[in-house]
């Protein structure tokens, strides 16, 4: 089990010396593969599932019966920007919907057989206003990273992580905007569903935000401090983690995939273990998928968060687990054309 980076040295440490899939379990999955009953490349896509999934489960045959979904809660000080179209109390109120079972997440989760958990981050102390400082002092970044590598189960066949903090669009999109340039339109979209004076109000405080802290953009993980949130900067951690542990990782919509371009700009290797599950109805959410060079699984119009995309992509991945895990072989079939 990997040791729990203490510091952000320690967290910078980990990227530089991430392990790779097992290419011997590749291998003899790509041969089991080439024997199954079916012509050669029929289930499409669901094959390079099953071998990307060896490969970090190390195994000829890979499972996805022990998926694990994680949910990260936090609040944000721009909130009181005027850049939601739901209060900040929507968070601790739906923190207590997804511990009592009500939520889209809880419900996909189990339809996959997925545990899942929820993490609340300090609910009580939002971020700063990353208009007029950093959002998270380096110490909160870091609680806030170890938080969510505490929250993996090294020994889950998958991994989910998903959100829930009301204004946390907001603070994705400046993170996408401070590491991957263009206009503040370009990454500032509804979220909830602002209005367009909401959205002005949205685009304005991003712009507000890249410009006070123009001389920390370009570090990472500096960014996310100053323009993230608890919530993201966890699930920032728990994709690393599930990295290091060499989990595989579905990645959700906009705001995951803006954690997880933390890690990519920090090793372009990063997220070699993440497959894209869904590319949601937020704008800039393709834009931010070609840059992580991911193509999504789902294209379904989802817009609520929670990881719940993700989720439904497990199913996915559990067809081609099952598929190639499975079927028979034409020797084990007794089929001629093996």
């Amino acid at each position: 089990m990997a040791q729990e980076p203490t510091t952000l040295a320690e967290f910078r440490a980990l990227l530089a010396a991430l392990p790779s899939p097992d290419a011997a379990a590749i291998k003899a999955a790509s041969a089991r593969n080439g024997q199954l009953t079916k012509p050669p490349g029929a289930l499409g896509r669901l094959e390079d599932i099953a071998l990307w999934m060896a490969g970090w489960q190390g195994r000829e045959k890979p499972q996805a019966d022990r998926p694990q979904v994680v949910i990260f809660a936090g609040n944000h000080g721009v909130a009181a920007k005027g850049v939601s179209a739901f209060p900040p109390e929507v968070t601790v109120q739906m923190v207590a919907n997804f511990t009592h079972g009500g939520a889209a997440i809880n419900q996909l989760s189990r339809a996959f057989g997925a545990a899942m958990t929820v993490h609340p981050l300090d609910l009580d102390r939002p971020t700063g206003d990353f208009t007029q400082g950093p959002a998270m002092a380096e110490a909160d970044l870091l609680e806030a990273l170890r938080c969510g590598w505490q929250a993996v189960d090294p020994t889950a066949d998958l991994l989910v992580t998903g959100e829930m903090g009301i204004g946390n669009t907001t603070a994705a999109a400046a993170i996408c905007a401070a590491l991957l340039g263009g206009e503040v339109a370009d990454w500032t979209g509804r979220g909830t569903g602002v209005d367009d004076a909401g959205l002005a109000r949205k685009q304005a405080v991003v712009a507000a935000g890249l410009a006070r802290h123009a001389d920390s953009l370009s570090d990472p993980l500096s960014v996310l401090g100053a323009l993230g949130g608890r919530e993201i900067a966890a699930m920032t951690g728990a994709i690393l983690h599930a990295r290091v542990a060499r989990v595989p990782v579905i990645l959700d919509g906009f705001i995951c995939c803006a954690a997880a371009l933390v890690l990519h700009r920090l090793n372009p290797a990063a997220l070699d273990h993440c497959i894209a599950g869904h590319v949601s109805a937020e704008g800039a959410h393709p834009r931010l998928l070609a840059a992580l060079e991911k193509a999504p699984l789902l294209s379904l119009g989802l817009r609520l968060g929670e990881g719940s995309g993700a989720a439904l992509a497990i199913g996915i991945l559990q067809g081609a687990v099952a598929c190639h895990s499975g079927m028979a072989t034409f020797a084990e079939a007794g089929v001629s054309g093996g």
